[in-house]
Protein backbone atom coordinates (compact mmCIF):
# COMPACT_ATOMS: atom_id res chain seq x y z
CA UNK A 1 0.00 0.00 0.00
CA UNK A 2 1.15 3.70 -0.83
CA UNK A 3 0.87 6.03 1.99
CA UNK A 4 0.52 8.97 -0.63
CA UNK A 5 -2.59 7.30 -2.50
CA UNK A 6 -4.67 7.65 0.84
CA UNK A 7 -3.96 11.06 1.40
CA UNK A 8 -4.53 11.86 -2.57
CA UNK A 9 -8.00 10.03 -2.35
CA UNK A 10 -8.88 11.55 1.03
CA UNK A 11 -8.01 15.35 -0.71
CA UNK A 12 -9.79 14.37 -4.15
CA UNK A 13 -13.21 13.35 -1.95
CA UNK A 14 -12.49 16.90 -0.41
CA UNK A 15 -11.96 15.31 3.29
CA UNK A 16 -9.87 17.66 5.95
CA UNK A 17 -8.73 14.09 7.89
CA UNK A 18 -8.63 10.05 7.01
CA UNK A 19 -11.26 7.88 8.02
CA UNK A 20 -10.26 6.33 11.03
CA UNK A 21 -10.30 3.42 8.89
CA UNK A 22 -7.59 4.59 6.94
CA UNK A 23 -5.44 6.69 9.29
CA UNK A 24 -4.97 3.44 11.02
CA UNK A 25 -3.72 2.27 7.67
CA UNK A 26 -1.54 4.78 6.89
CA UNK A 27 0.07 4.49 9.99
CA UNK A 28 0.31 0.76 9.49
CA UNK A 29 2.84 1.40 6.29
CA UNK A 30 5.47 2.91 8.62
CA UNK A 31 5.83 -0.18 10.98
CA UNK A 32 3.41 1.27 13.90
CA UNK A 33 0.96 -1.27 15.54
CA UNK A 34 -2.62 -1.14 15.33
CA UNK A 35 -5.62 -3.51 15.87
CA UNK A 36 -7.79 -5.62 13.80
CA UNK A 37 -10.23 -4.23 12.39
CA UNK A 38 -12.24 -4.37 9.49
CA UNK A 39 -14.91 -2.52 7.67
CA UNK A 40 -18.34 -3.14 6.66
CA UNK A 41 -21.23 -1.67 4.47
CA UNK A 42 -24.18 -2.91 6.25
CA UNK A 43 -25.17 -5.06 9.18
CA UNK A 44 -25.06 -8.77 7.94
CA UNK A 45 -21.55 -8.02 6.37
CA UNK A 46 -20.24 -6.53 10.23
CA UNK A 47 -21.77 -9.62 11.76
CA UNK A 48 -19.71 -11.33 9.59
CA UNK A 49 -16.55 -9.48 10.20
CA UNK A 50 -17.01 -9.59 13.84
CA UNK A 51 -17.32 -13.10 13.70
CA UNK A 52 -13.81 -14.08 11.61
CA UNK A 53 -11.82 -11.34 14.18
CA UNK A 54 -13.75 -12.90 17.11
CA UNK A 55 -15.67 -12.00 20.42
CA UNK A 56 -15.73 -9.15 22.13
CA UNK A 57 -15.82 -6.65 19.71
CA UNK A 58 -16.52 -3.04 19.41
CA UNK A 59 -18.45 -1.35 16.59
CA UNK A 60 -18.15 2.47 15.46
CA UNK A 61 -19.27 4.48 12.59
CA UNK A 62 -16.80 5.17 9.46
CA UNK A 63 -16.94 8.92 8.41
CA UNK A 64 -17.64 10.72 11.68
CA UNK A 65 -14.92 12.56 13.47
CA UNK A 66 -16.54 12.65 16.35
CA UNK A 67 -17.90 9.54 16.92
CA UNK A 68 -18.42 9.43 20.69
CA UNK A 69 -20.46 12.29 20.70
CA UNK A 70 -23.17 11.24 18.85
CA UNK A 71 -23.22 7.37 20.57
CA UNK A 72 -21.05 6.29 17.61
CA UNK A 73 -18.99 3.72 19.46
CA UNK A 74 -20.30 0.35 21.26
CA UNK A 75 -17.39 -1.66 23.28
CA UNK A 76 -17.96 -5.60 24.40
CA UNK A 77 -20.21 -6.57 21.68
CA UNK A 78 -20.59 -10.60 22.29
CA UNK A 79 -22.14 -12.16 19.40
CA UNK A 80 -23.06 -11.72 15.72
CA UNK A 81 -27.03 -10.66 16.80
CA UNK A 82 -25.77 -7.57 19.04
CA UNK A 83 -23.46 -6.65 16.24
CA UNK A 84 -26.38 -6.58 13.51
CA UNK A 85 -28.83 -4.89 16.17
CA UNK A 86 -25.82 -2.26 17.04
CA UNK A 87 -25.62 -1.96 13.59
CA UNK A 88 -28.76 -0.97 12.42
CA UNK A 89 -28.96 1.62 15.41
CA UNK A 90 -25.39 3.29 13.92
CA UNK A 91 -26.18 3.42 10.35
CA UNK A 92 -29.01 5.59 11.12
CA UNK A 93 -26.92 8.09 12.77
CA UNK A 94 -26.31 10.89 10.03
CA UNK A 95 -23.16 11.17 8.43
CA UNK A 96 -22.51 7.38 9.10
CA UNK A 97 -20.98 5.67 5.86
CA UNK A 98 -20.02 2.47 6.98
CA UNK A 99 -19.31 0.58 10.02
CA UNK A 100 -16.05 0.03 11.49
CA UNK A 101 -15.55 -3.47 13.44
CA UNK A 102 -12.47 -3.90 15.88
CA UNK A 103 -11.14 -6.51 18.64
CA UNK A 104 -11.83 -5.93 21.65
CA UNK A 105 -8.12 -4.74 23.17
CA UNK A 106 -7.38 -6.03 26.88
CA UNK A 107 -5.38 -4.52 29.16
CA UNK A 108 -5.11 -1.12 31.02
CA UNK A 109 -2.88 1.18 30.08
CA UNK A 110 -3.49 4.04 27.85
CA UNK A 111 -0.79 5.93 26.41
CA UNK A 112 -0.56 8.54 23.44
CA UNK A 113 1.21 9.98 20.71
CA UNK A 114 1.06 11.99 18.07
CA UNK A 115 2.51 14.65 15.89
CA UNK A 116 1.69 18.52 14.92
CA UNK A 117 3.01 21.60 13.31
CA UNK A 118 4.34 24.37 15.25
CA UNK A 119 4.96 27.76 13.67
CA UNK A 120 8.25 27.89 14.27
CA UNK A 121 9.92 24.74 15.62
CA UNK A 122 7.87 22.69 12.47
CA UNK A 123 6.80 19.34 13.11
CA UNK A 124 7.28 17.94 16.60
CA UNK A 125 6.52 14.20 18.31
CA UNK A 126 4.10 14.62 21.07
CA UNK A 127 3.95 11.13 23.96
CA UNK A 128 2.27 11.12 26.97
CA UNK A 129 -0.71 9.92 29.17
CA UNK A 130 -3.14 8.30 26.60
CA UNK A 131 -7.27 8.04 27.14
CA UNK A 132 -9.42 10.63 29.25
CA UNK A 133 -6.19 11.79 30.82
CA UNK A 134 -4.43 13.37 28.09
CA UNK A 135 -6.52 16.15 28.63
CA UNK A 136 -7.31 15.78 31.84
CA UNK A 137 -4.16 16.12 33.53
CA UNK A 138 -1.95 17.30 30.26
CA UNK A 139 0.97 15.17 30.92
CA UNK A 140 2.43 15.21 27.91
CA UNK A 141 6.07 16.10 26.37
CA UNK A 142 7.45 17.32 23.00
CA UNK A 143 10.49 17.12 21.05
CA UNK A 144 11.40 18.64 17.65
CA UNK A 145 11.62 16.39 14.45
CA UNK A 146 13.71 14.31 13.84
CA UNK A 147 13.90 12.11 16.43
CA UNK A 148 16.23 9.32 18.07
CA UNK A 149 15.07 6.28 19.82
CA UNK A 150 16.91 7.95 22.75
CA UNK A 151 15.12 11.34 21.68
CA UNK A 152 12.44 9.19 22.52
CA UNK A 153 14.36 7.36 26.05
CA UNK A 154 14.61 10.41 27.10
CA UNK A 155 10.53 11.78 26.41
CA UNK A 156 9.78 8.24 28.68
CA UNK A 157 11.46 9.73 31.53
CA UNK A 158 10.17 12.87 31.43
CA UNK A 159 6.30 12.16 32.16
CA UNK A 160 5.20 12.85 35.52
CA UNK A 161 3.38 9.02 35.60
CA UNK A 162 6.46 7.40 33.92
CA UNK A 163 5.62 4.09 36.18
CA UNK A 164 2.65 3.29 33.77
CA UNK A 165 5.01 2.04 31.13
CA UNK A 166 6.67 -0.54 34.00
CA UNK A 167 5.61 -3.90 35.14
CA UNK A 168 2.51 -3.52 36.39
CA UNK A 169 -0.07 -5.44 38.16
CA UNK A 170 1.57 -8.49 37.37
CA UNK A 171 1.46 -7.48 33.81
CA UNK A 172 4.80 -6.69 32.06
CA UNK A 173 6.16 -3.77 31.16
CA UNK A 174 5.55 -2.05 27.79
CA UNK A 175 7.59 -2.79 24.92
CA UNK A 176 9.26 0.44 24.81
CA UNK A 177 11.25 -0.16 21.95
CA UNK A 178 7.94 -0.16 20.23
CA UNK A 179 6.82 2.94 21.49
CA UNK A 180 10.10 4.38 20.21
CA UNK A 181 10.23 3.23 17.17
CA UNK A 182 6.53 4.73 16.65
CA UNK A 183 7.76 8.00 18.09
CA UNK A 184 10.50 8.44 15.55
CA UNK A 185 8.02 7.32 12.84
CA UNK A 186 6.03 9.68 13.43
CA UNK A 187 8.62 12.54 13.16
CA UNK A 188 9.24 11.12 9.85
CA UNK A 189 6.03 11.29 8.67
CA UNK A 190 6.41 14.76 9.88
CA UNK A 191 9.04 15.57 7.78
CA UNK A 192 8.14 13.27 4.60
CA UNK A 193 4.32 14.09 4.34
CA UNK A 194 3.79 18.19 4.44
CA UNK A 195 -0.12 17.38 3.29
CA UNK A 196 0.09 15.92 6.90
CA UNK A 197 -1.20 18.47 9.25
CA UNK A 198 -1.45 16.60 12.41
CA UNK A 199 -1.60 12.58 13.44
CA UNK A 200 -2.77 11.84 16.84
CA UNK A 201 -2.82 8.33 18.33
CA UNK A 202 -4.79 8.01 21.66
CA UNK A 203 -5.46 5.75 23.18
CA UNK A 204 -1.71 3.93 22.36
CA UNK A 205 -3.11 0.65 24.25
CA UNK A 206 -0.75 -1.69 25.98
CA UNK A 207 -1.56 -5.42 26.40
CA UNK A 208 -1.84 -7.43 28.76
CA UNK A 209 1.57 -9.11 26.77
CA UNK A 210 3.09 -5.47 26.95
CA UNK A 211 2.56 -4.92 23.51
CA UNK A 212 1.20 -1.05 22.77
CA UNK A 213 -1.23 -1.10 19.77
CA UNK A 214 -3.08 2.00 18.11
CA UNK A 215 -6.67 1.35 19.34
CA UNK A 216 -7.76 5.03 17.60
CA UNK A 217 -6.18 7.16 15.20
CA UNK A 218 -6.72 10.91 13.79
CA UNK A 219 -4.46 12.01 10.40
CA UNK A 220 -5.60 15.95 9.79
CA UNK A 221 -4.73 16.99 5.81
CA UNK A 222 -3.91 20.39 4.79
CA UNK A 223 -6.72 20.58 2.40
CA UNK A 224 -6.05 22.86 -0.98
CA UNK A 225 -2.89 21.75 -1.29
CA UNK A 226 -1.50 20.71 -5.05
CA UNK A 227 0.34 17.52 -4.74
CA UNK A 228 2.67 17.13 -7.23
CA UNK A 229 4.58 13.56 -6.58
Amino acid sequence: MDPMNLIKEALARGQSALSEYDAKRFLSCFGIPVIREAIAPDADSAAGEAAKIGFPVVLKTSGLLHKTEVGGVVLNLRSQEEVREESRRLLKIQGCEALLVQEMVKGDRELACGMTRDAQFGPCVMFGLGGIFTELLGDVVFRVAPLTPQDAGEMFNEIRARKIIEAFRGEPGADMDVVAQTLVALGDIGLQYEEVLEVDINPFKIRSDGMPVAVDALVVLKTGRVIHR
